[in-house]
């Protein structure tokens, strides 16, 4: 498996990660014997970093990998790069999705976060979303102090725009920024790659399969009404997703005429993007986890890479990535 550091000051991690929120039921039922099996492939093919959160479930996803890795004793700290994040949370009074910056509320759920994982500390910790009410310097401080405590190693925000990185590298390194990028999904080269890129800051790129679409499985209308984040998302509510499949059956085609799969394709290109760009595909099988692995490990040269995106350029998914609810947290920027 390729290699790559978490950060400028970070560990040597896998080339792909475990976006583990696949473990709690996100995208389809799952139990702990389904997500030890991942875990198990991970540990078969080469794959050392873990990205969880305490949203997931919530807490399930961070449980079921804490008694998998209670199973693998001493060894526990070592097989594993385990990130997590906190920082999302309830209204108490509305019930509305809510984020909470706050030095208390971080920790607090941290020190939850440890508990049900059965480590002393995690490689890194993530601001799931920012909370605009407090300045982004003053939550870097905050994670610093982390850092001191010996709770954390590094540490990274989740969908912030290139602006808000600089701020708070200015205060200390950030060790990754966490964003949706995919060949269904650009946007992050409107200005995060680079930055990221010149900040030695590692670009974690979730849903690098395009939750689906960039596989040999896309998601049918009739299961995407099943899942609650899918049935009010734009690219997969008709007749969006009906083109949307339409849109990459090319790819799907160009994968098998390169004798693999499209899944493993998708993540190939964003491999050979950057060296500091690390997908980190989440799924309930084993045997598309083995999909991933074999994608990291695929070579492209320049003329692989342009039918690549000859097929899919820039622009074709129809629909945004988020609804307007889901718009709420992430940073847009230009």
């Amino acid at each position: 498996m390729k290699q790559r550091q978490l950060g400028k000051n970070g560990p040597m991690i896998s080339a792909i990660g475990i976006g583990a929120m696949s473990f709690s039921n996100f995208y389809g039922t799952t139990d702990e014997a389904q997500s030890h099996a991942i875990l198990a492939t991970a540990l078969d093919e080469g794959v050392t970093h873990i990205d969880t959160a305490n949203a997931y479930g919530p807490h399930t996803s961070e449980s079921v990998i804490g008694t998998f890795l209670a199973k693998q004793g001493k060894s526990k700290n070592e097989i594993f790069s385990i990130a997590t994040k906190a920082a999302i949370t309830k209204d108490p009074e509305t019930g509305a999705r809510a984020f909470n910056n706050s030095a208390e509320h971080l920790e607090s759920e941290l020190d939850g976060s440890l508990a049900r994982l059965g480590v002393d500390y995690v490689d890194l910790f993530y601001v799931h979303r920012r909370d605009p009410s407090i300045p982004i310097e003053e939550v870097t401080e905050t994670l610093v102090g982390l850092i001191k405590k010996g709770k954390i190693r590094s540490f990274g925000y989740s969908e912030i725009a290139p602006t808000s990185l600089r701020r708070a590298n200015a205060i200390h390194h950030v060790a990754a920024v966490q964003s949706e990028y995919s060949l269904a999904v650009r946007f992050p080269e409107l200005g995060l790659v680079q930055s990221t890129a010149e900040l030695g800051t590692a670009l974690v790129a979730f849903s690098p399969v395009g939750r689906s679409l960039l596989t040999d499985r896309p998601c049918s209308p009739e299961k995407a009404e099943t899942l609650p984040f899918l049935k009010i998302n734009p690219r997969f509510q008709e007749p969006n997703l009906t083109a949307n499949i339409e849109a990459t059956r090319k790819f799907r085609e160009l994968a098998a005429d390169m004798g693999t799969s499209a899944a493993a394709l998708s993540i190939a290109w964003l491999v050979h993007r950057d060296d500091h760009i690390v997908p980190i595909p989440g799924t309930r099988s084993p045997d598309h986890l083995r999909e991933h692995c074999a994608g990291a490990r695929l070579d492209l040269d320049a003329a692989a890479i342009a039918a690549i995106e000859d097929v899919l350029p820039l622009g074709w998914a129809h629909g945004d990535r988020y609804s307007q609810a889901q718009w709420i947290g992430p940073e847009k920027y230009c």
